[in-house]
């Protein structure tokens, strides 16, 4: 996609619209270049240690605070509460939302089907998809319960951010930090895609271990916005998201007014294409945590809050080995998506744009049809190419909400996909 919009990325920790407009040697001097504002965001501590003390200086036209009080604003399927209704440990797929009939813009078409933890204790996420077709024009959001990390499916979408502008195409990812304002345009006919909000740590790259220096995504392929300033007085609507309420108030500076910035707390994009997979080369399906691109720490040691992690193209050599994921039950709880192409566990059902749920110790693993191919093929090598499926992992267990359970999306028939699966057994088969 072309970049109209854009002034460029960088993937370092500041940029300035004007020249001279980054103060140097002094986060906030008594006087700022061009008559700017200083204004620090945090997003973490004051008293973090020093690798995880996440905070940006901005150097803005008109500082934040001048917006009118804020009132209620109704947001009816974004929703920080799970189902009335008993919630069975089924497992659960949905097909994709259609193409969006009536104007609908990113946040009013934001759906939440699966929460866990709790925003007030900073722990656990919320899980949303969104099928949206128009611009939220001079309505601004910031969310101040979680950071979130939208996946974009279909479409392309411009991002209107505090620190600059970042265009999103489908097998890209962007991340907004808790806080940052931003705005939405949908530049094709509509976007579809997820949204992961995440109420716990910010996501960071997982350790590598003994993979080494070299895998799984590179620091140097995360773009960062170069700024891009707004200087307009009009009427705009803030909109925010704080403690699972919504709440909206009246703005007349833009709210994207920042001229220059550095830290190390801004929105960032990145693109799946890039990510370094590692497989096996002799036997056995690795475990999918090889496949992490970000996490989000909890309390515990090796245990994720929330692991982002993908299915991409990649090749798969392994002999004498049954090469799709194996069936398990796993103590982590699994929301997936689908953003391009086949799943090689699910080749039918499975749409792109659609969802699937398996909680902690819900049993699941490759269809019928797969397993069967899986155990008959000659194998040799394969690349697995026009595919991208991606999984929001959670050590706390996904709570579905009532549209969730309710939408004629939800497959009634999904637990069929294993209906067929042979009874092989017999003592006298040979080995």
């Amino acid at each position: 996609m072309k970049l109209r919009y854009l002034n460029g990325f960088s993937n370092h920790h500041c940029s300035e619209a004007l020249r001279g407009a980054l103060p140097q040697g002094q986060n906030s001097p008594q006087k700022v270049p061009f008559g700017l504002y200083a204004e620090q965001l945090s997003g973490s501590a004051f008293t973090v240690n020093r690798a995880n003390n996440l905070h940006s200086w901005l150097y803005r036209i008109k500082p934040s605070v001048g917006h009118d009080a804020f009132q209620p604003y109704e947001q009816k399927t974004w929703t920080p509460n799970s189902s009335t209704q008993p919630i069975a440990p089924t497992q659960s797929r949905w097909d994709p939302f259609p193409k969006p009939i009536s104007p609908i813009d990113f946040l009013d078409a934001m759906t939440t089907y699966a929460v866990n933890g709790n925003y007030h204790l900073q722990q656990g996420a919320a899980v949303h998809l969104f099928a949206a077709n128009k611009n939220m024009e001079n309505r601004f959001f910031y969310n101040a319960d979680g950071e979130m990390l939208i996946v974009l499916q279909h479409g392309e979408l411009l991002l209107i951010t505090e620190f600059g502008l970042m265009e999103l195409s489908p097998g890209e990812i962007a991340v907004i930090p808790r806080g940052v304002k931003f705005s939405i345009d949908i530049v094709s006919d509509y976007a579809r895609g997820y949204v992961c909000e995440n109420y716990g740590l910010p996501f960071r790259l997982p350790e590598l271990g003994v993979i080494g220096a070299n895998g799984l995504a590179n620091t140097r392929d995360f773009l960062y916005p170069c700024a891009h300033f707004h200087d307009e007085q009009d009427y705009f609507k803030l909109i925010c998201k704080s403690q699972g309420h919504f709440w909206q108030a009246n703005i007349t500076e833009h709210p994207c007014n920042v001229v220059a910035w550095h830290g190390n707390y801004a929105p960032y994009k990145y693109d799946l294409n890039l990510f370094n997979a590692v497989n096996t080369v002799s036997f056995d399906h690795t475990d999918p945590s090889i496949f992490t691109v970000l996490t989000s720490p909890s309390e515990i040691s090796g245990v994720a809050n929330i692991d982002f992690v993908i299915f991409p193209e990649r090749w798969m050599v392994a002999e004498h080995s049954f090469r799709p994921p194996y069936y398990h039950r796993n103590v982590m709880s699994e929301f997936m998506g689908l953003i391009k192409g086949q799943y090689d566990a699910k080749k039918q059902g499975f749409q792109p744009g659609g969802a699937s749920l398996h909680n902690c110790m819900s049993a699941h693993g490759p269809d019928a049809n797969t397993y069967n191919n899986a155990i008959t093929e000659t194998l040799k090598p394969e690349y697995y190419h026009d595919t991208l499926a991606f999984m929001f992992e959670s050590c706390y267990v996904w709570q579905q909400t009532d549209f969730a359970m309710d939408t004629p999306l939800k497959q009634k028939n999904y637990l069929s996909c294993w209906d067929s699966l042979p009874r092989n057994f017999s003592t006298s088969q040979d080995e």
